[in-house]
């Protein structure tokens, strides 16, 4: 399969499938002296995975992720201190299945002849034929976004490392749209809706905080962790959250990140207003860039806001924008235009219609982009479909596992891509830089 690697100096290639074994992440251009742990991913992971309340889809997956490679296994001399620290060889991570029962897979034989309207079935059928990897849709189910999520906490954390940082948010759901907040104070909420997760989520507790799994253990035992783990997953209860604790101590509505609590509250009652009806509901992403450097990017084909349009690879994404967006298109230009002034010299900006790029160039500003994400496309109200292989027409209502909304389990996802298509043109702008003539 084409189409599963993206980047130019940090490389990242993705595989595997929903019903697969699972996914893997391999990853190029990972710098030397980096301490990564399973920890640290499985925060990130957490975030956006499956069996954790009424706005997810029941699926039970852990999403523990395991270093495979790409670090050293022994401090290599005597005197180095470098156990587990990145070697720059290919970083590889790979994250088991482990709720795959069979129960699920019958459903999805059961109906896998009659494509679900708005998901790829009919389309990966058409390209692959009966080989197509249809259980679960594969590699086009939103499973698949967990190697993404992965693989852009490595880049987060790089990044973070040159005083650059990425924070998504859902801006809107179901129609109810949050309105402005400094981004100082969104990174905050962003921390403080993590360290919540982390208290109440099961498998953390049960895998991490207790010690189970520590970065030091060889591949084997940690499989054998997981090997345990998925005979109990089925037993395993979804989080509990003392709400009214968490909005007093931290502000937030721990189970879906919007950063302004109370139009967190409307934006979930709405969404299972509508999957009560037996229907599902979409919203928007907000991602925003700080501490990126004037310049950074490439014009013509390369521009970094089209660098940023990738953010529709992601399956349930269906537009972006940048800075402004659409709205650009009903203002005047004294009303697009970013004022520039001199102050204490350095150069300032009156406004950020742009979103942090012209010509496909940084400014120095924060990069702002939004991303539309479609409802679910399994429903429970009966559509119309085909039978892809007779070519008869016929009706299909969901049987399968499915999420009210995706737009609550997105935002880790768009901040994580969002990571890796910076840091790829942060590494170019940075050896471009160190390539200049001097004087």
């Amino acid at each position: 399969m084409l189409g599963c690697t993206y980047g130019t100096l940090f490389k990242t290639t993705v595989a595997g499938g929903s019903y697969q074994e699972g996914l893997s992440i391999n990853m190029q251009g990972v710098p030397p002296g980096y301490l990564f742990s399973e920890e640290e991913i499985y925060v990130e992971l957490m975030l956006r995975k499956p069996g954790q309340g009424e706005l997810t889809s029941p699926r039970r997956e852990a999403d523990v992720p395991i270093i495979y490679s790409g670090v050293n296994a022994a401090d290599t001399m005597p005197g180095f201190k470098n156990a587990g620290y990145t070697n720059g060889t290919p970083l590889v991570i790979l994250i088991p299945n482990v709720d795959r029962h069979f129960e699920h897979i019958e459903q999805y034989q059961l109906t896998n002849r009659t494509p679900r309207p708005g998901h790829a079935s009919y389309a990966s059928y058409q390209k692959y034929g009966s080989w197509d990897d249809s259980i679960g849709a594969g590699f086009f189910s939103g499973r698949y976004t967990s190697s993404i999520v992965a693989a852009g906490c490595i880049a987060k954390r790089i990044l973070k490392d040159h005083g650059i940082e990425v924070v998504a948010f859902v801006r809107e759901a179901a129609g109810i749209r949050m309105g402005d907040m400094p981004v100082d104070e969104i990174k905050k909420k962003a921390a403080a809706y993590r360290e919540v997760r982390k208290h109440y989520d099961p498998i953390y507790l049960d895998i991490f905080a207790s010690g189970k799994m520590k970065s030091s253990m060889r591949f084997f035992e940690k499989a054998a962790i997981l090997a345990e783990l998925e005979k109990r997953i089925p037993d395993i209860k979804k989080p509990v959250y003392n709400e009214q604790e968490i909005r007093e101590k931290y502000g937030i509505n721990p189970k879906l990140f919007c950063p302004d609590a109370e139009v967190a509250d409307a934006m979930y009652a709405e969404i299972l207003r509508i999957m009560q009806e037996g229907d599902s509901s979409g919203g928007l992403v907000e991602v925003v860039v700080t501490g990126v450097p004037a310049g950074m990017g490439e014009p013509v084909f390369n521009k970094l806001d089209g660098e940023l349009g990738r953010l529709m690879s992601i399956g349930t994404v269906k537009a972006v924008e940048i800075g402004v967006g659409l709205k650009a298109a009903t203002l005047k230009g004294s009303e697009s235009n970013d004022a520039m002034r001199v102050e204490n010299g350095k150069v300032v900006f009156t406004s950020n219609n742009a979103g942090g790029i012209t010509g496909g160039l940084t400014t120095g500003q924060d990069i702002i982009a939004r991303v539309a994400v479609k409802p679910t496309p399994t429903i429970a109200k009966p559509q119309l479909t085909i039978d892809k292989v007779s070519l008869e027409n016929k009706e299909l209502a969901a049987v399968t596992r499915r999420d009210p909304t995706i737009v609550a389990r997105m935002w880790p996802v768009v901040e994580a891509y969002t990571s890796l298509i910076i840091l790829d043109a942060y590494m170019q702008h940075v050896a471009y830089q160190a390539m200049k003539r001097k004087g």
